[in-house]
């Protein structure tokens, strides 16, 4: 799939084989599969990460970030629903929509890279 023209695509959104959060199928069955992956995962699990959800702002320029002061409000040329990458520890893991929860600013994870 191309990248879209809009600030949202810079990058290449690949396709994906399932849905997130499912787990593929295999020739035994599937279920053992995800039994084999818990155990594999589970010296890693506690190791701390950076996710990072990328908000490019698109024609941002020296001039603008000189005029920064407490309390701006920068445009960032993003539609409300626009898909945004996310990535974990540089790398890219794919796209999410900002929510709003009671008084918190979230974020859904729609696609996976």
């Amino acid at each position: 799939m191309a990248a879209e023209a809009s600030p949202a695509r810079m990058v290449e959104k690949p396709q994906v084989a399932g849905e997130a959060g499912t787990a593929l199928p295999n020739a035994e069955g599937g279920g053992a599969r995800e039994i084999e992956d818990d155990m594999r995962w589970k010296p890693v699990l506690g190791l701390p990460c950076e996710l990072i959800v990328d908000l490019p702002l698109p024609d941002f320029k020296i001039a603008d970030l000189l005029k920064l002061r407490r309390g701006a409000v920068i445009n960032a040329h993003w539609r409300v629903g626009q898909e945004v990458p996310l990535r974990l520890n540089g790398t890219l893991m794919g796209w999410i929509e900002f929510e709003v929860m009671g008084n918190n600013l979230a974020v859904r994870l729609t696609e996976l890279a």
